[in-house]
């Protein structure tokens, strides 16, 4: 039997995600605005989000949960079994287009596969506003389209890098 695939649609699929870039913080982290803090928290994740104009309602859902639900936080044996919530620890929610820079060409990236800035500020702030009410779990972030110093510590590192489509 001979499948028939389309090499530039697969790779359409594959390049087209909700992404988030998950550091764990035993520490406070916050983000400043023009020398204002604008958002903080004592403990939990700091999450750097990128969206693509193809993400939808879906992947927020898919991404809040999975977030959610990461065991990454030690227990009482050094074991990564806890979650952030399991810890009552937060989030910092971080929108960073740069997530899907496109180096292909030469060395100033494109970033042609982030969402235009008023889609993606609306699914920005639903992702924020879903994984609060859904999950309980208390949401800090930045300002939209800002320039941001974000300051934190990675405790381990932990890095963990999720991408909605790929479920992975």
């Amino acid at each position: 039997m001979f499948i028939h695939v389309n090499y530039f649609e697969v790779n359409k699929i594959l390049l087209t995600q909700l992404r988030a870039v998950i550091q764990r913080v035993t520490t406070p982290a916050k983000v400043e605005v023009k020398n204002d803090i604008v958002g903080q928290i004592d403990k939990g994740l700091v999450v750097l989000l990128g969206i693509e104009p193809d993400d939808n309602k879906d992947d927020i859902t898919w991404l809040a949960k999975k977030i959610a639900g990461l065991r990454i936080f030690n227990d009482a044996e050094s074991v990564m079994n806890l979650s952030v919530k399991d810890i009552e620890g937060s989030l910092l929610i971080i929108s960073q287009f740069t997530l899907h820079a496109s180096t292909r060409k030469g060395n100033r990236p494109s970033y042609i596969k982030a969402a235009r800035p008023e889609i993606a500020k609306q699914l920005y702030d639903d992702f924020n506003t879903h994984i609060a009410a859904v999950h309980d779990i208390e949401v800090s972030e930045g300002i939209f389209g800002a320039d941001m110093k974000v300051t934190f510590t990675n405790d381990g590192p932990v890095t963990i890098i999720i991408d909605s489509k790929l479920k992975e």
